[in-house]
């Protein structure tokens, strides 16, 4: 275990005192500073190849993290298969007015209204560059200003600013937080987006796969819809899924708060949801299964629902990067007993299950 690992449990009482956002200012800070040890080596039976890369774990640090690019080898040293830097948009941005980041201690959960603050582009670009050649999947969050004039052009540039550098992409067109940006997700809107990205793509002289990342408060036609555009190799990859809207039973003060939910309550949402798009896809598309994890069984139970890759950040703000050894330790006894090859052969293998729960009448 990391030394930041085991440093959390003394520090929680303290950090949980702070104001959130403060808090992980905070922890950005520290992770930039401390010695980042020695990577946690994964289990060999947890290796995944997906979109052409080979990840010594499913197991991902979700975007909004690391937004500016900062830590993202700290990160990695935890035990990660792989990190996911950002949101980023072209040009910096403040995000939206404070406070803004809550905690939900009881749910489990975190509601945020961020609005992508960051550094912008030319900023994490220079982070990233200054890592180049180090060990470590290290994907590229893109999103788009929000007085942008032409948004997918934000997103085109975040294509072209980073196919040099990055080893993959996600475009988020899925947070709640910048108005009207889920409209993106509509299927005529994510025809054109997705055609001018891979056209960008094609100009680049190196290409990333590039994923999808979409809300877990779709419904049935528009997951379709989602199904269809992003057939026929308009991606590599479908994310499943950001925060939601949706308010499930909550008992914390900050419950009424506006923003996306993340965290527990998030959990059978987003894996209904990931399931749905299993099916709907065929497993033909990888797909990255995120929302609520926060232990080795609801890990495991994206893998069985359709995940090629997992990704988590809420559970880290209770548990600490402890929770990544501890998650692995279980998806590896998980995979011992059960008889299989490869995770990939437990890949969706519950799909069915989990798309059906809370239909009517089962």
């Amino acid at each position: 275990m990391s030394l930041v690992a085991k440093a959390f449990p003394l520090a929680r009482p303290f950090i949980h005192m702070l104001d959130a956002e403060k808090a992980h200012r905070l922890t950005i800070r520290a992770l930039t500073v401390l010695p980042k040890g020695r990577a946690v080596a994964s289990p060999p039976s947890l290796k995944v190849s997906a979109f052409g890369l080979d990840f010594p774990n499913p197991l991902g640090l979700a975007a909004g993290f690391d937004k500016n690019a900062e830590v993202a080898d700290a990160m990695l040293a935890q035990g990660f298969g792989f990190v996911e830097v950002g949101t980023l948009t072209p040009k910096p941005q403040e995000g939206n007015a404070k406070p803004r980041l809550f905690r939900l201690a009881e749910d489990r959960a975190v509601i945020n209204r961020m609005g992508f603050n960051n550094d912008g582009h030319w900023a994490a670009l220079k982070r990233l560059e200054a890592r180049r050649g180090r060990p470590g999947i290290v994907g590229v969050n893109i999103g788009a200003n929000k007085d942008s004039g032409d948004r997918i052009a934000d997103y085109v540039q975040g294509i072209a600013f980073f196919s040099a550098i990055a080893d993959y992409f996600t475009v988020n067109i899925s947070s709640p937080n910048t108005p009207g940006l889920r409209a993106l997700q509509s299927r005529a809107e994510l025809d054109a987006l997705l055609a001018r990205l891979n056209e960008a793509r094609e100009k680049q002289a190196r290409r990333p796969p590039m994923l999808l990342k979409i809300a877990p408060d779709l419904r049935g036609d528009e997951l379709e819809d989602i199904a269809q555009s992003c057939g026929r190799g308009a991606v590599d990859g479908i994310l499943v899924s950001n925060t939601t809207i949706s308010r499930p039973t909550l008992i914390s003060r900050a419950r009424d708060e506006m923003g996306g939910l993340s965290g527990e309550p998030l959990f059978e949402l987003s894996t209904r949801q990931l399931a749905k798009l299993y099916l709907l896809t065929k497993g033909r598309i990888p797909l990255v299964g995120a929302g609520g994890i926060g232990s080795a069984k609801q890990a495991w139970a994206k893998i069985t629902a359709g995940a090629t890759l997992l990704q988590l950040y809420s559970a880290l703000v209770y548990e600490g990067p402890g929770l990544v050894p501890a998650i692995l330790e279980g998806l590896r006894q998980r995979f011992a007993v059960s008889g299989k090859e490869s995770l990939a052969a437990i890949t969706g293998s519950a799909a069915k299950d989990w798309a059906h729960q809370g239909d009517s009448g089962t």
